[in-house]
């Protein structure tokens, strides 16, 4: 993303999942704010989103950019059953959790990282749509490419010594190597018990031909907006990387696996298609 602007695919995220409120029933991911949050742009946009809502890419993507948001909050809730009090959403974008917070009276605190000019404008659209933070949701700015994640943490009132969840949806595919490493060295570091929930893009090698004519078709999308995709996995390998790192129990869930537990005897057709992108569960 460009240094001074906000994040153009965390509107079209929001944007997806507002629709998915408005024609998908019954939802996947139940988000009362997920309209509210998109401010004056929203019902232009999503008069126009639904217009193509009906084409088999567009299903599609709107099924995983849900159901992405929806096994973080199952593997949440499965977190804060352990005792879980911290929940780290890295690259917040227009995510809505901190706002609906069930888990606040567990004592679930919510920290929001992103990048300092995204959350500015995320901060904006809060305050224009009258939806409270609550003192339980604290915002931590910061850019995972040039500033160290645990050092904004900490500043924030993040405990590393205490049990963490994280979710990090939407962003591994933007990131460098390195800083995919960097993060996971963080999180895995975090005692004694943490776990995390991310999506990732699959590696060519790894997708028949017309996964990879829909891989061109979103690559060419997200890097009109500035944002190209850097970074893909093979799941293998990627299984191997994690269980390197410390992680000993992980769950990677493909299309198939995602329409099963998600999406199985709907009426509607909706449903995550091809293999383009993952969900990862990962736990020391």
């Amino acid at each position: 993303m460009e240094t001074y602007q906000p994040s153009r695919t965390a509107f079209r995220v929001a944007l997806r999942r507002a629709v998915h409120q408005m024609i998908d029933h019954p939802t996947v991911l139940d988000d009362p704010l997920a309209i509210k949050i998109l401010g004056p742009r929203g019902p232009a946009e999503l008069d126009a989103e639904i217009a193509k809502s009906t084409s088999s890419f567009s299903r599609s993507l709107r099924a995983f950019v849900a159901v992405r948001s929806r096994y973080a909050e199952d593997e949440l809730a499965k977190a804060v059953a352990r005792g879980v009090k911290q929940y780290v959403v890295l690259g917040a974008g227009l995510d809505t959790f901190s706002y609906r917070n069930i888990f606040a009276d567990a004592g679930l605190r919510v920290f929001e990282v992103d990048h300092p000019a995204t959350q500015a404008w995320k901060r904006h659209l809060l305050e224009e749509a009258n939806i409270q933070v609550p003192s339980e949701s604290t915002f931590v700015a910061v850019d995972f490419e040039r500033q160290q994640l645990p050092d904004a943490l900490e500043s924030a009132g993040f405990h590393p010594d205490e049990s963490a969840f994280f979710s990090w949806l939407g962003v591994t595919p933007y990131l460098t190597e390195s800083a995919f490493k960097n993060t996971l060295a963080f999180i895995v570091a975090i005692q004694p018990q943490t776990g995390v929930v991310f999506d990732y893009a699959v590696a060519r090698s790894s997708l028949n031909f017309l996964e990879r004519m829909a891989l061109d078709a979103l690559s060419t999308r997200v890097a009109a907006a500035g944002e190209p995709f850097q970074l893909f996995f093979e799941p293998n390998k990627l299984s191997e990387l994690l269980s390197q790192f410390g992680f000993r129990r992980i769950e990677d869930l493909d299309s198939e696996q995602i329409n099963t537990r998600y999406f199985a005897q709907r009426a509607d057709g909706l449903r995550v298609k091809g293999g383009l992108g993952r969900l990862v569960s990962a736990h020391t």
